[in-house]
């Protein structure tokens, strides 16, 4: 992958469109803004330099996208930033909900040669400790085939596969309800009018209420007994 001297700034933008596109679909600028909490204003401005570098495409009304050029540099971002959640998670004992935001703190400043000795010493790990894939050297992944938790039928029982939530006080209420990759969830009820689900997890004596928002975040795969 080649490398990129770009600003954090910069690299927080592609980075943000890579999670929330999974390198993909548009975005909606709005989405994006909220996402990195700016203004729309500031967002629309940086898309627009992002444009003149040939990092994304702007299709008005709907929204922006990497081009391949800002899809490498996304997921050089990505990889940094998922192979030091790995670290520090596993070699620092780090809490689970801290993780993302202390290894957006050293993604930007992570040499190449750094990236890489640092996937040596993990073992090439293929997913971060919230389950979402780390991009290898040349920026491939597998990537998740599961479906939000806000889209399992009542009845079910699924299996956690990532949390793909940034904010840290989202990570947090998620962790407290044992809401992590490898658990098993049923779906009890599903409240009318957009309305909380109601869940049973495994290793848990009482059901927990989750919003559809935050059951968003959560992807699952059903369960193949069932």
């Amino acid at each position: 992958m080649i490398a990129q001297h770009l600003s954090e700034s910069t690299e927080m933008y592609l980075k943000a469109m890579a999670e929330l596109s999974d390198h993909d679909n548009v975005v909606a600028i709005a989405r994006l803004a909220e996402r990195l909490s700016v203004t729309a204003v500031s967002a629309n401005e940086m898309m627009r330099r992002l444009g003149e570098q040939g990092l994304v495409t702007h299709t008005p009304y709907k929204g922006v996208a990497l081009t391949v050029k800002g899809r490498e540099v996304a997921c050089n971002v990505v990889r940094r930033q998922r192979l030091w959640e790995c670290f520090l998670y596993d070699h620092l004992k780090i809490e689970w909900s801290q993780l993302y935001e202390l290894a957006c703190s050293l993604e930007h400043a992570t040499a190449p040669e750094v990236t890489e000795a640092l996937d040596l010493f993990l073992g090439h790990p293929k997913t971060c400790p919230r389950g979402n894939p780390i991009p290898d050297a040349d920026g491939l992944f597998v990537p998740l085939s599961g479906i939000p938790l806000s889209e399992v039928e009542v009845g079910k029982t699924v299996r956690v596969l990532a949390v793909n939530a940034t904010a840290k006080d989202v990570l947090k209420y998620l962790f407290e309800r044992n809401l992590l990759p490898g658990h098993e969830v049923k779906v009890i009820e599903a409240a009318p009018l957009q309305g909380p689900l109601t869940l049973r997890l495994d290793g848990k004596n009482k059901d927990v209420a989750l919003g559809l928002s935050l059951a968003e975040f959560v992807v699952v795969e059903e369960n193949s007994n069932q």
